[in-house]
C-alpha cells in the first residue's frame, strides 16, 4: 500500500510505501506550537519507504528533551509536512492530517501526557499512554 500526504497548496508531497512503523500523538508543548493544536499526530515510516515531491524548507529545533528535530515545510503555504528526529535518522514522521484520510489507522502511542490538555482524551484499545 502507498499513501500520499501533501501540504495545503499541493507544492510539497510525500509518498509512503507500506504500513507505518509507529503512529502516535504527542502532547509536548513543542508539538502543540508546531501543529497549532492541542496535540500533534504523526505516522513514522522508514526513510527508504518515502519519496518527496517538491522542495521543502527546513527548520532545526531542539526540543524540551534536548534532542533535535529537522522539520520540513512548504515554502508557499507553510505547512510542516514531515520531520526527522536526529535520534531516529532512519524514520520520517509525517503529519497525520496531511494524509487527509479519515480511515488512517489510529495511534498506538500517546506521549507527553503530563502536558495534555485536560479536555483531550486519546482512546482506543491497546494505546500506550506515556
Amino acid at each position: 500500500m502507498t499513501r500520499r500526504a501533501a501540504c495545503s497548496c499541493g507544492a510539497l508531497a510525500i509518498e509512503c510505501a507500506g504500513e507505518p512503523v509507529r503512529i502516535s500523538v504527542c502532547h509536548c508543548l513543542d508539538c502543540q506550537r508546531r501543529s497549532g493544536s492541542a496535540f500533534a499526530a504523526q505516522a513514522r515510516f522508514p526513510i527508504e519507504h518515502v519519496s518527496v515531491t517538491g522542495t521543502p524548507r527546513q527548520w532545526r529545533r531542539i526540543g524540551s528533551s534536548g534532542s533535535a528535530a529537522v522539520h520540513h515545510f512548504c515554502d508557499t503555504c507553510g505547512l510542516t509536512l514531515f520531520y526527522v528526529l536526529e535520534r531516529q535518522p532512519g524514520l520520517v514522521a509525517v503529519a497525520l492530517g496531511a494524509f487527509a484520510d479519515p480511515q488512517f489507522p489510529p495511534p498506538a502511542f500517546s506521549v507527553y501526557e503530563n502536558r495534555r490538555h485536560s479536555w483531550v482524551a486519546i482512546t482506543g484499545e491497546g494505546v500506550i499512554h506515556d
